[in-house]
């Protein structure tokens, strides 16, 4: 058994969430087991070890499989609204923790407890959203060209869903896909990332209490740690008609071959290199304002961080100007600290990818407009601290087609009219999301137009960053083409059936085919 250690008075946080002391990090309701490889979670706020976690071996796997494969047979008869009232209770009692759970966010993730808050809100909404959803299950009604016929269409759950998510948004995006597949008749397995395993943990003892009042299987929320030896377990299992896994792109590619090898179902949420078009039309202080929290936000350390800053020549020095004198002002240090702008990278990794990326930069012929670097010395002791930088670049540099996740702004200039700038944008291999700066009409509806942005999200007057639950969430190309949270992303979570009654005493074939017996 492994005792939590927190910093920072998160004491009182960590026994509210039920992790004054775990045993494993494997879970099906409120057994919790694990004789797997153990995770430690150190915060990069200041290094400190939080927790050892025990990870998922292959028996404990098997275990979680037949809880959830169980449970699911029990779930999916339950009528929908039931389903949503379950949801229902489950974002109340996040409500009641929202302030602990976005604490602990913060504290092992590194983003700023804002954040960390908005993070839990964003659980909250996708709860509310689910609720009224568990109601709205349409399907659709047809006319049949026999006489005497009725078709229509229904919707019905799946089964097991799998959930990969990754460390920067620890709750958020598994609630996006669990409120929506609970009340979908699914249940859920989930595998947090191996960097912020107690987010996981958290989520779970929340889940389980709700669904140990009710009365129900332990299995409809299940747990599995581990790293991606545990994720490979879940895409190679037949048992699970679909993986929703969010992460880098390469780790987007291996999951959809394995997946489609069995002809599984994936929902994929990869990859980001967001721009943001600035034109001659554009408000100079939204701009900054959206660049600048686009940019540096959680670190860079969002899918859809703002990468790229494309502007206009006329607009360019002006532009340039604003952003330095932001970038001034901005304040890095512990993110629990709201005072503080930015907060640490996720571990050293992450930092050495950010070094080498800007020294990538400056090799091709970058320009370093703010310059980046490590932090050290009192308060930066975790060494996961670094400047976010601004560097003068070109849209075909290697390292600007690449994502990298980090404080890093690449400023671009571009010249003629908006068609030149949307060629810029979309001249990357990412698709996730995009945003154009103007008070010009025309160019707002040029960029929004089956010609303009490539991206699944294209917003006119904000930045990149901060989608809202309503509208569905994904991205084109190799983003890997998913949707999830609002609109109608419920559907990837059910089976469609196509149903035809026959209500008379004859049997006319279709397309007036004669079969006479």
């Amino acid at each position: 058994m492994s005792k939590i250690t927190s910093s920072f008075g998160l004491d009182k946080a960590m026994k509210q969430l039920g992790l004054k002391e775990i045993n494993a990090g494997t879970s099906t309701g409120t057994n919790h087991f694990g004789s797997g490889d153990v995770l430690t979670s150190h915060s990069p706020v200041d290094g400190a070890l939080i927790a050892k976690v025990k990870g998922t071996s292959k028996d404990d796997y098997e275990k979680v499989m037949a809880a959830a494969t169980k449970a699911f047979q029990e779930w999916r008869t339950i009528p929908a609204p039931q389903r949503g009232e379950v949801v229902r209770q489950f974002g109340d009692k996040l409500r009641e923790l929202k302030e602990p759970l976005g604490q602990l966010v913060s504290y092992e993730m590194g983003k700023s407890y804002q954040e960390g808050l908005g993070e839990v809100q964003e659980m909250i909404d996708i709860c509310d959203f689910a609720v009224g959803l568990s109601r709205q299950l349409h399907g659709l009604t047809m006319h049949s060209e026999r006489p005497g016929h009725r078709m229509y269409e229904q919707y019905h759950p799946l089964g097991v869903v799998g959930i990969i998510s990754a460390f920067n948004f620890p709750v958020a995006v598994w609630a996006w896909n669990t409120a929506l597949a609970w009340v979908c008749g699914d249940v859920c397995v989930w595998k947090p990332s191996e960097k912020t395993p107690l987010c996981g943990v958290a989520c779970q003892n929340i889940m389980a209490e709700i669904i140990k009042q009710n009365n129900l299987p332990e299995g409809i929320s299940c747990l599995i740690n581990g790293d991606y030896k545990v994720g490979e377990m879940m895409t190679n299992d037949k048992r699970i008609p679909l993986i929703s896994a969010t992460g880098s792109i390469r780790m987007g590619k291996i999951v959809a071959q394995a997946v489609a090898a069995r002809l599984g179902k994936s929902l994929l949420e990869l990859g980001g290199n967001n721009a943001i078009i600035v034109t001659p039309d554009a408000d100079i202080k939204m701009t900054v304002i959206g660049a600048v929290f686009g940019a540096v936000g959680t670190a860079g350390q969002r899918c859809t961080s703002t990468r790229r800053l494309i502007v206009h020549e006329s607009m360019y020095e002006q532009v340039k100007e604003a952003l330095v004198a932001a970038y001034k002002q901005l304040r890095i240090g512990n993110p629990l600290d709201q005072n503080n702008h930015v907060g640490p990278l996720i571990d050293t990794d992450a930092v050495k990818m950010y070094s080498k990326a800007l020294k990538k930069a400056i090799e091709e012929g970058g320009n370093i407009l703010i310059e980046g670097g490590v932090l050290d010395g009192d308060g930066y002791e975790s060494g996961c601290y670094v400047k976010p930088a601004i560097v003068e670049a070109q849209n075909s540099f290697q390292i600007v087609q690449e994502e990298t996740f980090a404080p890093i702004l690449y400023l671009l200039k571009y010249s003629g009219d908006v068609e030149n700038a949307i060629a810029q944008q979309n001249g990357v291999v990412q698709g996730l999301s995009s945003a154009i700066m103007t008070n010009n009409l025309r160019e707002a509806e040029r960029f929004l137009s089956a010609a303009g942005s490539d991206c699944g999200i294209a917003n006119v007057n904000i930045g990149t960053s901060g989608a809202e639950i309503g509208g569905a969430f994904g991205g084109e190309k190799e983003t890997g083409g998913g949707r999830e949270s609002g609109s109608d992303a419920w559907k990837v979570y059910m089976r469609r059936q196509t149903n035809t009654i026959n209500y008379t005493t004859e049997l006319p074939l279709a397309q007036g085919i004669k079969f006479d017996l």
